[in-house]
């Protein structure tokens, strides 16, 4: 160790001895001279100062879609259903409280509003009204809004001539803090009165959406197509959409009625159904209750919709009154035959789901084709289901012999099953 300390102390002291070149000098101070002075750019004080006052801004504009308080909306509770009443109770709603006079006298009140990614729900009072007044809501406008009226349900108080209702609309965009309903109110004669009033929206109240995802299944009916394109659900509803090809789609009564949505293996509540017309085609929407928690199957399933059989049916029509014939599982019996003043008309009874057709008389070589249906009622049997009774008018006179019907639009049982997988 003392060796090695006396080494590297001689090292030290040939190392100071050495002398530097006389020319590395100049040289270091040469290329110190050569670099470029650098400017520091620095951002003036007034400009920092205003970008921190339009961040500031932006924060306090947009500052709803992050937040989130709640009220209770008081007053509605015979409106709302058990599901709506439950979060009401949680303070997912939002009072209003804004209040406009018409000219009749009449006051309306817009009380609350309670909304989510499906629909936007506006609860409202009017006073000094009548039960018999037909309120038009058309839409709801705002910022990037444009929400159409999709339903409504009112009660009214014969003692204080108060009336209290729901509007339910298309979602709002999230954007929008104040919100413009539209109304009409019939008045005096055949005048209306067109008003409107706008009241703050806070978007942080807009509930949030438990699922949304794609479904894309298509199912194969009768004379046609069912797909299923999306499914969203939220704390107030849940909103299956897609589009349809069906050539006998409005056949039957509430088509999409048979449309069930299960829940682990339960039923949920079907609300309404609903479709419209485009240059694309045909889309529907079914609306259910919301889901329950804690989800572990999901599934569409097609319990039953518009079918069609072909019968090719001959009846004979010696005399009205007949015994009940079966057609394509379905009964249908001749009440009358009669030749009237407008022409030929025959009296027919059958399931309450069935429309006939194709349907012609034929007498003597000659053939009556159908012209309209001139009366149909419904009557309820003794064991509690209905039956259509239609008149219908042929197009000329004939010896009628026989009633040809060559197929019948009736609701289906199909049975199908859609499995939407819980993410």
């Amino acid at each position: 160790m003392i060796e090695f300390e006396k080494r590297f102390h001689e090292e030290a002291k040939r190392l100071k001895a050495i002398p530097a070149p006389e020319e590395l000098e100049g040289r270091l101070r040469n290329a110190l001279d050569s670099v470029p002075v650098r400017k520091r750019n620095r951002v003036p004080r007034w400009v920092m100062a205003a970008a921190a006052l339009f961040f500031l801004s932006m924060i306090g504009y947009h500052y709803n879609a992050f937040a989130y308080y709640g009220k209770k909306i008081f007053g509605f509770d015979e409106l709302m259903s058990s599901t709506l009443s439950q979060l009401n109770e949680e303070g997912m709603g939002q009072e209003i409280g804004k209040k406009i006079e018409l000219e009749d006298g009449t006051e309306f009140v817009v009380e609350g509003v309670m909304s989510d990614a499906n629909q936007l729900l506006v609860y409202y009072t009017i006073l000094n009204s009548s039960e018999d007044e037909d309120i038009q809501f058309p839409k709801i406008t705002g910022l990037f809004t444009d929400s159409m009226f999709s339903a409504g349900t009112s009660i009214f108080n014969e003692k204080t001539h108060v009336l209290k209702g729901q509007l339910s609309f298309d979602p709002v965009n999230p954007f929008a803090k104040t919100l413009t309903l539209e109304f009409t109110k019939p008045a005096t004669g055949n005048d209306m009165i067109e008003a409107q009033i706008s009241f703050p929206y806070n978007p942080n109240d807009a509930m949030q959406t438990s699922i949304q995802q794609r479904i894309n299944k298509t199912l194969q009916v009768d004379r046609g197509t069912l797909t299923f394109k999306t499914i969203k659900a939220t704390p107030m509803t849940t909103v299956i959409e897609g589009k349809l090809d069906v050539e006998n789609f409005d056949r039957i009564n509430l088509p999409l009625y048979g449309v069930e949505l299960r829940a682990n293996g339960h039923p949920v509540e079907l609300q309404g159904t609903g479709s419209s017309s485009g240059l694309v085609g045909r889309k529907f929407e079914l609306q259910y209750d919301t889901l329950p928690e804690n989800i572990e199957t999901l599934e569409l399933v097609l319990k039953d919709f518009v079918g069609y059989a072909k019968t090719e049916a001959a009846i004979p029509l010696q005399q009205s009154g007949m015994e009940p014939v079966e057609i394509a599982g379905k009964l249908l019996s001749v009440r009358n035959v009669e030749q009237t003043a407008d022409g030929l008309e025959i009296t027919i009874a059958t399931d309450e789901d069935v429309m006939l057709d194709g349907v012609t008389v034929e007498g003597e070589g000659v053939t009556a084709n159908l012209v309209t249906t001139v009366r149909q009622v419904y009557e309820e049997q003794e064991d509690g289901s209905q039956v259509k009774v239609r008149t219908m008018l042929f197009d000329r006179p004939v010896n009628a012999e026989t009633l040809h019907i060559e197929g019948i639009h009736y609701r289906k049982a199909y049975g199908d099953v859609i499995v939407i997988p819980v993410k």
